[in-house]
């Protein structure tokens, strides 16, 4: 099991209310969101290895060289590229990173790349082991683009919250969005571009019509080459479009693809059965009042084993 570590602690801040808070009075709503998130995922799915990835950098450089405005709108300061992060969720996120440390669950980043490319270089490791099914825990669905019923690699996406998550595979894909792959869905996005991430999209093109122009011509590659071809059926409306559009085409794949290769170690990414340090857990759940988030995990891990 993978989790977007970043976008399940941002949904739990947004939705557990802000009146939980530690004995000295610090809000603790996305911790205690976030462990028992984890609780309820072990839980339902009982994974035998948990990674929770990590931004180590959230708009990386190689990304914005291809697209200038990829995530533009949401840099607090320019000149040192941090993201907008709520004041009361920034002092808690270290907060679960000792939780993390102490429950002896792995927690991975690499320089340079997103949590969507951990997720995607553990994947592909994954497939290349021929081991195993991948569950990729998300609200963002950037990473539909895993889904692989060959590999076994499914998103659990948790977009209307975690205990309403949705399983995407590419029966799903095709019923929500009609693309029948993961990778069909990335360049489904690519096509419709996302302002939330500050990707434009071609001009004129919207959801629908970039699955039905992929349902058509098969991949982006070979709709790209309609659009050059005077004589190919696509109508002079798209073709404009799209031959508009080549700039954008040419760098946005390297933007919405996730990396299949950071560089990370090999991972200790085994669940344990039970904590590591049993008292000094006992200890960090006192001080930030997180007793029974941190009790529903250690069950859920233990049951997990079991």
């Amino acid at each position: 099991m993978l989790l977007d570590a970043a976008s399940l602690y941002f949904r739990s801040f947004h939705g557990v209310p802000g009146s939980f808070t530690a004995p000295d009075g610090t809000p603790v709503n996305a911790v205690r969101g976030f462990l028992d998130s984890i609780a309820y995922l072990v839980t339902l799915r009982g994974p035998a290895r948990l990674v929770a990835c990590w931004d180590e950098d959230w708009r990386p450089a190689f990304r914005v060289a291809a697209i200038p405005s990829y995530k533009a709108h949401r840099v607090a300061n320019p000149r040192t590229n941090t993201e907008e992060v709520p004041d009361l969720l920034l002092p808690q996120v270290p907060v679960i990173v000792e939780a993390l440390r102490l429950l002896g669950i792995c927690r991975a980043g690499a320089a340079g790349y997103e949590a969507d490319d951990v997720i995607g270089t553990l994947t592909a490791r994954q497939i290349a082991s021929g081991a195993g099914l991948v569950d990729v825990v998300t609200g963002d669905r950037d990473l539909f683009q895993l889904a692989d019923d060959e590999h076994r690699v499914r998103v659990l996406y948790v977009g209307r919250g975690v205990r309403r998550l949705e399983i995407v595979d590419q029966a799903w894909l095709a019923t929500k969005y009609g693309v029948t792959t993961g990778r069909m869905y990335a360049e489904m996005a690519t096509l419709r571009g996302d302002p939330s991430d500050g990707l434009p999209g071609v001009a004129g093109v919207g959801e629908k019509t970039a699955s039905g122009l992929l349902s058509r011509f098969g991949t982006l590659t070979a709709l790209r080459e309609a659009a050059a071809d005077p004589s190919s059926d696509l109508s002079p409306g798209q073709r404009k479009k799209l031959l508009e559009a080549s700039d954008y085409l040419d760098a946005a794949p390297v933007v919405v693809t996730v990396a299949p290769d950071a560089p990370l170690p090999d991972l200790h990414d085994t669940l344990p059965a039970t904590p590591p340090d049993h008292a000094a857990l006992v200890e960090f759940a006192a001080r930030w009042g997180v007793e029974s988030s941190v009790s529903r995990v250690v069950q859920a891990m233990t049951k997990a084993a079991g």
